[in-house]
């Protein structure tokens, strides 16, 4: 029986490739077919398409897209290239795409080539760099007072206690019952009840 066992050992020992010590030629074969390589895809230069094409998966222009590029590239850029790391334009067409589409990080992925962690970190990275340059693009008028700009809103829509409104954000709210419910209902037939 312990010579059985012997005899088992050193034929497991030598066909197994999961093994340090290798013996046997067939295992290192074995070892070799079960070792995954890295595998780099060739990505595309985002900004090699015509304007059309960009507008339509990011709904910029190339130039609007560098435009963006320069003044996100000094917080984004990666410091090496280690792992094939994504450009500075790569990082921002990704990040466009998911704010055009509005699509699950999976769907960006797989029209980017990318997996879902890397468009997760890379959209972080961009909201990150965008929030820090918040204060340049967006300023309240700081000659007038807060209750003039309420009194203004309140004067040419109805609307009370407002100071600002940014075009084009759709956010679900709950809509009021009433006669007027169908005013709360944007193009998208956002509402909630």
């Amino acid at each position: 029986m312990k010579a059985q066992n012997c005899v088992f050992l050193s034929a497991l020992t030598m066909a197994c490739p999961f093994l340090r010590d290798v013996v046997d030629e067939e295992a290192l074969v074995l070892r070799r077919a079960f070792r995954r390589e890295r595998v780099f895809r060739d990505r595309l230069d985002p900004l090699a398409f015509p304007d059309d094409h960009l507008y339509e998966r990011y709904r910029f222009s190339a130039d609007g897209i560098r435009y963006l590029c320069r003044l996100l590239g000094p917080r984004i850029k990666h410091r090496t290239a280690r792992s094939h790391a994504l450009s500075v334009e790569q990082m921002v067409c990704v990040a466009l795409r998911f704010f055009a589409s509005g699509a699950f990080l999976y769907s960006v992925g797989d029209a980017e080539q990318l997996n879902k962690a890397t468009i997760c970190r890379t959209i972080r990275s961009v909201c990150l760099a965008i929030k820090a340059l918040a204060d340049v693009f967006i300023s309240f008028p700081g000659h007038r007072r807060l209750c003039d700009m309420k009194e203004e809103f309140y004067r040419i829509a109805g609307f009370p206690n407002v100071i600002g409104a940014v075009d084009c954000t759709h956010i679900r709210i709950k809509a009021p019952s009433g006669a007027h419910e169908a005013d709360f209902v944007n193009r998208k037939s956002f509402s909630q009840h």
